[in-house]
């Protein structure tokens, strides 16, 4: 399939995905549905590498386990507000991550005393923050505002695995490494909360079938963002990678009677041009680093 196939399959698996996330929230904790999408990821990615005759054997352990760390903390903190947010806005909220990387490219800047910081960013992050206000400010009236301070964290934590992946792409480490590594991270980390913080809960064949669908929609939708990633243009990639939110909304309205207001769809709006901007703006200052996008769900 070419780049933009590939990217709009991917934005409607990891959509559904949310779907199947929120419905298993009814019956597991967080900890115990990020746990079992990492155990299918391994699973499905240690299958891919013994079939393809691939090692999985690392050099940079140290660098998998960071952004590991990172990349499991967002996923953790997004299937949370998926839980208890509106399907759409905990989608938004985590689609920030293109903000948040041209934050860190403008905070980098300051610190190395670069006189040079292009205002078109600046303007792209007010751009983005601004539609934040406008997606959270329904949600605080709901009383739900730790909920979307998880989806915005989620976001952040977001950015900062891409970076990751980056580093680790230059390292030479594929893709389906990285993968495997992030999955098992996401199984380790996920039990270890689940003990600490929730209860082990009973399987029925309706919750096993969510947790099923989750791991196995969440490592096609990333296998395939990646190739697309590897294929296309970044900016196309990124412009496509949006339609997950309209695919959200579609969703959150027909299957949970989702209610956006008129200022919740203007943030929304808000945020995927201020993504798309700050995606332009960086794939121009830095080509290279765009390439090596790996979503993080």
């Amino acid at each position: 399939m070419s780049a933009p196939v590939l990217m709009i399959a991917a934005s409607f698996l990891f959509a559904t995905m949310g779907v199947c996330v929120k419905l298993a929230s009814e019956f597991y904790d967080t900890g115990e549905i990020v746990m079992y999408r990492g155990l299918i990821g391994v699973l499905m990615m240690g299958l891919l590498a013994r079939w393809q005759g691939l090692t999985l054997a690392t050099r940079v352990p140290a660098m998998h386990f960071w952004r590991s760390l990172s990349g499991v903390s967002a996923l953790s903190l997004w299937f949370y507000s998926i839980a208890n947010l509106p399907l759409a806005t905990a989608m938004t909220l985590n689609y920030m991550s293109s903000v948040w990387m041209a934050l860190f490219l403008i905070g980098g800047a300051v610190m190395l005393g670069s006189r040079r910081v292009d205002p078109r960013l600046v303007a792209a992050v007010l751009l983005g923050f601004a539609g934040v206000a406008l997606v959270l400010r329904p949600t605080m009236e709901q009383q739900q505002l730790w909920h979307g301070l998880a989806g915005l964290l989620s976001g952040m934590l977001s950015a900062m695995a891409y970076l990751q992946v980056t580093t680790l792409g230059r390292a030479g480490e594929p893709e389906y490494r990285i993968v495997f590594y992030f999955s098992l991270g996401g199984a380790i980390a996920g039990a270890l909360m689940n003990t600490a913080l929730g209860q082990w809960h009973s399987h029925s064949l309706h919750g096993a079938a969510l947790l099923l669908a989750v791991g196995v929609l969440a490592t096609l939708a990333q296998l395939m963002m990646t190739r697309a990633y590897g294929r296309g243009s970044p900016l196309v990639n990124a412009s496509l990678q949006y339609l997950g939110i309209v695919f959200a909304v579609m969703y959150g309205v027909l299957l949970f009677q989702d209610k956006l207001s008129l200022s919740a769809l203007a943030g929304i709006l808000l945020i995927v041009g201020a993504g798309l901007g700050a995606t332009l703006l960086r794939s121009r200052a830095t080509p290279k680093d765009s390439q090596h996008s790996v979503t993080d769900s």
